[in-house]
């Protein structure tokens, strides 16, 4: 008799449950029907966007990215992409819960230079606080330090997302061994966020017990960003399946597959 396996609850952040592990970015597309069928081929259902870059109202006469991927079908995640200071970050989130009729949830990210777009942790910390005080539920990208992680979880931040490496760099995850050590002390979402350049980065994000990771770079700049948006969407679902299942220790000495007892001689 075949075993079916359990039902998976989701991903919950901020008391809303997504079937989607994948959280995907609105920016790089050629155009905005790429950027609808890209993000209609991942399965996200939490779609972020960068409020200083991309029309989502503030302008009444161009093109906005809510026409291709509507509230009513995704949650939008404000984020404050192209802030390095605390201040600014503030309110450019403020103006995204003006544009979005009172929208609460949000991506924070409050970045340390042009060159490397490396966290600014005081400033990240800073706005943080200010942000959870005034109402908002604070998704939060950061180095992968697990005091920082901790510090921001203390703060009121309904998730961590610590980079895997540089943003836009593809290099995938370079410090497995932090990540876990962030990922084993948190009590709020852990997910990737920046340097996944491939599917293979995206499940051993989900094999490590990461509870979702998100990209834009990956999809918008692969040679065919809808094949790689249904990619990524499979490697989630295969990391989590593998992270479930609980895979075999490492051990420097073989072991057959098959049983030695009873064999024929």
């Amino acid at each position: 008799m075949n075993q079916q396996p359990q039902t998976e609850p989701g991903l919950t952040i901020a008391g809303k449950t997504y079937r989607s592990r994948l959280l995907v970015g609105s920016g790089k597309y050629k155009d905005l029907e790429e950027t609808r069928v890209a993000t209609e081929a991942s399965g996200a259902e939490i779609i972020t966007v960068a409020i200083r870059r991309v029309n989502i109202g503030q302008d009444p006469k161009a093109p906005s990215l809510l026409d291709v991927v509507p509230p009513s079908k995704y949650t939008i995640l404000p984020n404050t992409a192209g802030c390095y200071n605390a201040r600014d970050a503030v309110y450019t989130l403020q103006l995204a819960r003006e544009l979005l009729n009172g929208h609460k949830l949000v991506k924070l990210e409050v970045l340390g230079d042009e060159k490397t777009l490396f966290p600014n942790m005081p400033e990240t910390l800073k706005a943080a606080e200010t942000l959870v005080k005034d109402g908002f539920d604070v998704m939060v990208y950061c180095s992968d330090d697990p005091i920082q992680a901790r510090m921001l979880e203390e703060i009121g931040c309904v998730a961590v997302m610590p980079l895997a490496s540089l943003i836009g760099s593809g290099m995938g995850i370079l410090n497995p061994w932090n990540l876990s050590l962030i990922i084993e002390q948190a009590k709020v979402p852990v997910l990737v966020d920046a340097g996944v350049g491939t599917a293979s980065d995206a499940a051993i994000a989900m094999e490590l017990g990461c509870d979702g990771v998100l990209m834009n770079t990956a999809i918008a700049g692969a040679r065919d960003p809808v094949r790689m948006a249904r990619a990524m969407k499979l490697a989630i679902e295969a990391g989590r399946e593998a992270f479930l299942a609980g895979r075999i220790g490492r051990k420097f000495a073989a072991s057959p597959s098959s049983p030695m007892a009873g064999r024929i001689a």
